[in-house]
């Protein structure tokens, strides 16, 4: 989004022979509640806070995305929704897209505006979305939450009740946000992750592992976690929201 420094959940040391066998019946759980099929692609919903201290963290995003495309595309593609937030009450939704470039062209065209946060709006936009269709993982990027958690949570349980995981990535360490964000992981066993400001490759691996996940689901995760630190992370960050 520098020294890359990242506080997770535990285990993140694991080797990946050993997160084998510690996760196995974890992933086959995860494959039994959102299968997949072939004749579907991955659909992910990428939620990002746009007001105006994010904007280091919105410029990073927009190059990453290109990066989820092309992880998701190893495995068989991958439709993605931006949802963002900024300003005076605007939340808005891009269509579905599969084409890295045309949600990179989208995002370079947004300017992060001052405003307070409306992670309640993209929680609920995310239930509506999943009542439509598959949908294989809510991402959400950002640094704060001003809303009641309650309220949150109570958007979240639509999402919990379709089996969508929501990848809560926190920069930085606002209390009340990290409490936020950890409950919305834990109610739809999905996962809470941090990173600090400037850990580029750190956000990086995470979001890979986020579209791999949604793009394949648990074996595809799993056959990440051999080559990538950030598939692991997700993998034993997930575990701890059982």
């Amino acid at each position: 989004m520098a020294a890359d420094k990242t506080v997770t959940t535990k285990n993140t040391s694991a080797t990946p022979a050993a997160l084998s066998a510690e996760a196995s019946a974890f992933l086959a759980e995860l494959e039994r509640r959102a299968p997949l099929t072939a004749e579907r692609r991955g659909r992910l919903i990428f939620g990002l806070d746009a007001t105006m201290s994010r904007g280091p963290t919105w410029d990073l995003a927009c190059a990453l995305q290109m990066e989820m495309f092309e992880e998701a595309a190893r495995i068989g593609g991958l439709d993605m929704q931006l949802v963002y937030y900024r300003g005076l009450g605007e939340c808005r939704a891009s269509p579905w897209m599969g084409d890295g470039t045309k949600l990179g062209a989208l995002m370079g065209r947004i300017q992060v505006q001052g405003g307070r946060t409306q992670i309640g709006r993209v929680l609920s936009h995310a239930g509506a979305q999943a009542a439509k269709g598959p949908v294989g993982a809510l991402v959400f990027v950002g640094d704060a939450m001003e809303e009641n958690v309650d309220a949150l949570c109570a958007e979240a349980g639509p999402l919990a009740l379709r089996g969508v995981p929501a990848f809560m990535f926190q920069e930085g360490g606002d209390p009340a946000a990290e409490r936020a964000f950890r409950e919305i992981a834990r109610l739809t066993k999905g996962a809470y992750c941090r990173f600090d400001a400037g850990a580029s490759a750190e956000l990086r691996a995470l979001l890979r592992a986020a579209a791999s996940y949604a793009a394949g689901g648990a074996k595809a995760l799993a056959a990440l976690a051999g080559a990538s630190p950030g598939a692991r992370r997700l993998i034993s960050a997930m575990q701890d929201t059982r």
